[in-house]
């Protein structure tokens, strides 16, 4: 079998960025925020119907962001989740010049 040469490329930080998404920002936000909650549900061992009991959130929802669906999420929704989940979110924010503006 001959070995095929594979083109190993860094990213810039943002994934949803390198891989020309319209919002990567927000998207890059939404997936840390639904980090934190599986790691909130797994960290308590909670099902995600057990979640829905704690929170009142649809165990769908909790499906959902399991599976990395987070379409249907707003950034709020999520920072909530987490809040009801009994967790506080802090957000730093940097502001930077973007590469691709001309000046």
């Amino acid at each position: 079998m001959k070995a095929e040469k594979i083109e190993v490329v860094r990213g810039r930080g943002n994934v949803f960025r390198d891989l020309g998404h319209k919002n990567p920002d927000a998207e890059q936000f939404k997936a840390i925020l639904a980090a934190e909650i599986i790691k909130t549900l797994d960290r308590q061992h909670l099902t995600v119907r057990a979640a829905h009991s704690r929170t009142g959130i649809a165990a769908a929802d909790f499906s959902r962001i399991r599976n990395a669906d987070l379409g249907r999420f707003t950034l709020d929704r999520l920072m909530s989740i987490l809040n009801r989940l009994g967790s506080r979110v802090e957000v730093k924010i940097r502001v930077r010049i973007a590469e691709s503006v001309a000046r």
